[in-house]
């Protein structure tokens, strides 16, 4: 009988030259290669390392696995850093030899030097592997839903929603029955277009209205990032009387959680007070869904506190649903 020799495991930052190795990987999990989401993702990474946080796990035949997570810095209405855990994958022939689980350690710990108090992550309900991994790691459901809305070729005449919203509640009466009428009137008042990084003062001023706190240069790095990955770039702005009087801030995840279908995400969308109830909010967000379909974004996801009940109540409105997908929190004090 040949004799099995442990292999000796090391983690580290993952780096450029681990491109084609973490490609060839994904390709063999998937069923299909993905390099324009993970050179994309590495590209970010590099540009801006604070807002990320990515490991490789090395043995004797080369790249084992590899494990990508992005900084939260006000998506969702969340206040407190949160570390959102990507993609996490290990070559088949090194499972059952604790990578994933190092790798994990790695973040968990580099995480907490950043003053970061949570992981994050969302996994398919029926991905039993999965989620037996982020159970025997210490991960719990969330306390939180994630809804979702198929974006169809009829984006335009689809019923419009908004998700993770900064305060939409003060953009919109959600006892009132004239909510259609508000979006008629801000579609037909407001211009809506892609967002730049000269809309970033106005966007901070928006923002600071709605949260009373100073996140321009989280917002900044997002936004940033946002339009440097062009391929993906639907972040929109709100302009009335020659003012930027809303915005949504969206990414679109084409690999994220191991995500087979195209869907786009929005982060955080604010409204300026002094525009509330013209119906701005909705006006963006059917724009996004217009823009999704001409990428060939299948569904908008968001994820929103049960606490909620006036967002919740109004997404189930405009045609969200409980999402296939379950959210995930490690505690990290």
């Amino acid at each position: 009988m040949p004799t099995i020799v442990p292999m000796h495991t090391t983690v580290r930052p993952l780096a450029r030259d681990d491109l084609d190795a973490v490609v060839a990987i994904d390709a063999r999990l998937e069923g299909r290669p993905r390099r324009a989401y993970f050179e994309r993702r590495l590209a970010a990474a590099l540009r801006d390392p604070d807002l990320h946080l990515q490991v490789a796990a090395d043995d004797d035949d080369g790249l084992a696995g590899y494990a990508l997570g992005r900084v939260m810095e006000g998506e969702f209405g969340r206040v407190a850093k949160a570390l959102r855990l990507e993609t996490i994958g290990v070559r088949p022939e090194a499972r059952g030899r604790h990578v994933g689980g190092r790798m994990l350690d790695e973040i968990a710990r580099a995480a907490r030097t950043r003053g970061i108090a949570e992981l994050r992550t969302a996994a398919q309900w029926n991905d039993h592997a999965m989620l037996r991994w982020l159970d025997e790691h210490g991960f719990a459901l969330a306390p939180n839903h994630v809804l979702e809305r198929a974006i169809a070729a009829t984006a335009r005449e689809a019923p419009a929603g908004g998700e993770a919203l900064l305060d939409e509640r003060r953009e919109i009466d959600y006892g009132a029955t004239g909510a259609n009428d508000y979006e008629k009137a801000g579609r037909d008042a407001c211009e809506v277009r892609s967002m730049t990084l000269a809309d970033l003062p106005e966007i901070a001023r928006i923002d600071r209205a709605l949260t009373g706190r100073d996140r321009a240069d989280g917002i900044r790095r997002k936004l940033d990032e946002a339009i440097r990955e062009s391929g993906v770039r639907v972040s929109l702005v709100a302009v009335l009387d020659g003012a930027i009087v809303g915005f949504a801030m969206a990414r679109a995840d084409l690999g994220d959680f191991g995500r087979t279908a195209a869907t786009a995400v929005l982060d955080t969308i604010g409204v300026d007070p002094e525009y509330a109830h013209r119906g701005i909010g909705h006006v963006l967000v059917d724009e996004l869904a217009l823009n999704g379909a001409a990428l060939c974004i299948e569904r908008l996801e968001t994820v929103v506190a049960p606490r909620d009940l006036a967002l919740l109540g109004f997404l189930y409105d405009v045609g969200f649903a409980p999402s296939q997908r379950l959210p995930f929190v490690l505690p990290l004090r």
